[in-house]
């Protein structure tokens, strides 16, 4: 049985994969000064976070980032999953971006010195779209061997079949 993922996918799933995988586990143990920095960064521009205990927020954003990060060095999780998880979380970030003032130059989607860390994001959903593209567009189906065999077996048999045919109509 074949992969869900060709070659040309691990490279972007690998280097979005440990780069998130990476951010949740640095998150994992966030003390309280370090959760409330998140939650207020997050809640500000979203503003249904702010119900959320600071605490419990940095433990679900470490554990979403864990289970993204996962999910893109996962071999087997298909590639159109992988790409939406990727795409869902990096657009997030992007609102932040987008959404937050003095992230971006006035009239200008260009970022300001505060808004680059969060702007740099923006190939996470490159790779996101792309993976999701990959997934539904460039896929042909998988034959495993067994199945071509199969296969080549039945053409065969059809062929010595007309070949009989042929010989005793001549």
């Amino acid at each position: 049985m074949g992969l869900p993922i060709t070659l040309a996918e691990i490279g972007p799933r690998l280097s979005a994969g440990a780069f998130i995988l990476n951010s949740g586990l640095g998150k994992r143990g966030a003390d309280a000064e370090a959760a409330a920095g998140l939650h207020g960064f997050a809640s500000g521009t979203y503003p249904f976070l702010k119900g959320i205990a600071p605490e419990q927020f940095a433990k679900g954003l470490a554990a979403t980032e864990i289970g993204i990060g996962a999910a893109l060095l996962t071999p087997f999780v298909p590639t159109f999953v992988a790409g939406a998880l990727l795409t869902g979380f990096s657009g997030g970030l992007l609102g932040l971006y987008l959404k937050t003032p003095g992230m971006r130059k006035e009239g200008s989607l260009a970022p300001t010195p505060e808004g680059l860390a969060v702007a740099k994001d923006v190939w996470l959903l490159g790779i996101g779209v792309g993976l999701m593209t990959r997934g539904v567009v460039d896929r042909t189906p998988r034959v495993t061997v067994k199945k071509a065999r199969r296969y080549a077996d039945r053409q065969a048999k059809q062929a010595a079949r007309e070949a009989r045919r042929a010989a005793r109509a001549a």
